[in-house]
């Protein structure tokens, strides 16, 4: 994985503390890792967008939003990011620097795989109006060149009409159906397979 990946994750700033630096960019929006600093914006965007999300995530635990649950959630997102297995970005509105959602890079494969799966969520207020589409949009080149990633995987359920509207209009293509595949919101629930190949795939 390149170095400047690991850099943007590690940067401090002039007094030590962490600091991150965008690894994506677009018109309207960056990704950049999350930092302890992003916690306030982070639980305040989560909250007002519950009823929103809980339909399509795992169930929220009661300490989900708590200050020593995000610090968790960093730990481990840089545990993931040092052994290569995965990593997290924020979105936000490029200019406003307003978080408006996120993304998960997990599952990354190296050997004779080269493939990650890819997560997201945006912030109610923000939804609809063709962020995640720009994000992931430019999530993918990230993916496939700088990470020199093969095959890139999504799943979602069979009702998320928005997701795969947004799966299907960036190059991914439907491979199947996974019974009981994730427990979203307490319940086990079947999930449709996406995958996205670069148009050189078979070289």
């Amino acid at each position: 994985m390149p170095r400047t990946f690991f850099d943007a994750f590690w940067a401090s700033d002039a007094r030590g503390k962490s600091a991150a630096r965008p690894v994506i960019t677009t018109p309207r929006l960056y990704l950049r890792p999350p930092v302890m600093g992003d916690w306030a914006d982070w639980t305040r965007l989560r909250a007002q967008s519950r009823e929103f999300l809980i339909p399509w995530e795992p169930a929220w635990g009661d300490d989900d939003l708590t200050k020593p649950a995000f610090r968790d959630r960093l730990r481990r997102y840089r545990g993931y990011a040092q052994e290569g297995l995965g990593f997290a970005l924020f979105l936000f509105c490029g200019s406003q620097n307003i978080l408006m959602g996120g993304v998960t890079i997990s599952n990354i494969r190296r050997g004779a795989v080269q493939s990650a799966t890819i997560g997201y969520w945006m912030g109610s207020a923000h939804a609809g109006q063709g962020y995640m589409t720009e994000a992931v949009g430019a999530l993918i080149p990230f993916l496939i060149n700088d990470l020199q990633l093969h095959r890139i995987e999504a799943a979602c359920v069979p009702e998320n009409e928005r997701s795969i509207r947004l799966l299907l209009g960036q190059g991914f293509m439907q491979e199947g159906l996974a019974r009981n595949y994730i427990r979203i919101n307490g319940h086990w629930r079947d999930h449709l397979l996406f995958a996205y190949l670069p148009p050189d795939s078979d070289a």
